[in-house]
């Protein structure tokens, strides 16, 4: 969905300020309230606005430890059934289907160490899961990130 400069200043307003009101927004950015409302609506109608939920801290949540899991998977069963088990695990925060060595890459936390081994173990208990690879975070040097494509999609449009 093509932004524009001012879907683009009330996305840096959220961004900065997640907790900003509509009315204070369309204050800020000189429009109206309607205006600033309806950009709301279509920018999550359209997708680009997938939550305003707060971004939570799994370190603060007590679980400190990151981890990458590469699974590979039984071939011409599906990932449906390993989809199903690897969301039921909490610390599985994200999975991705992938080209290369593996069938699914699979972000996960843990407690310490130990304990990423028991969700390790979890992940593999799974119908299907043939094989898995597992590397450790040792630090974060880019957080994810998203506003920076604000930008650059507006600026490639023209």
């Amino acid at each position: 969905m093509p932004i524009d400069q001012l879907d683009a200043r009330l996305l840096d307003l959220l961004h900065v300020e997640p907790k900003v009101g509509v009315l204070e927004a369309s204050r800020r950015l000189g429009v109206a309230r309607g205006t600033v409302q309806a950009r709301l609506d279509r920018l999550e109608r359209s997708g680009v606005i997938i939550s305003s939920a707060p971004t939570l801290d799994p370190s603060a949540l007590g679980f400190p430890v990151v981890g990458f899991a590469t699974l590979e998977i039984a071939q011409g069963k599906g990932h449906v059934a390993v989809v199903e088990h690897l969301a039921a695990i909490p610390e599985v925060l994200e999975a991705h289907t992938t080209t290369g060595d593996g069938d699914l890459l699979v972000r996960v936390v843990a407690r310490n160490h130990a304990d990423l081994q028991r969700v390790i173990n979890a992940i593999v208990d799974g119908q299907n899961v043939l094989r898995s690879s597992t590397v450790i975070a040792t630090q974060t040097q880019i957080p994810l990130r998203h506003y920076q494509l604000v930008s650059h999609a507006v600026a490639t449009q023209t």
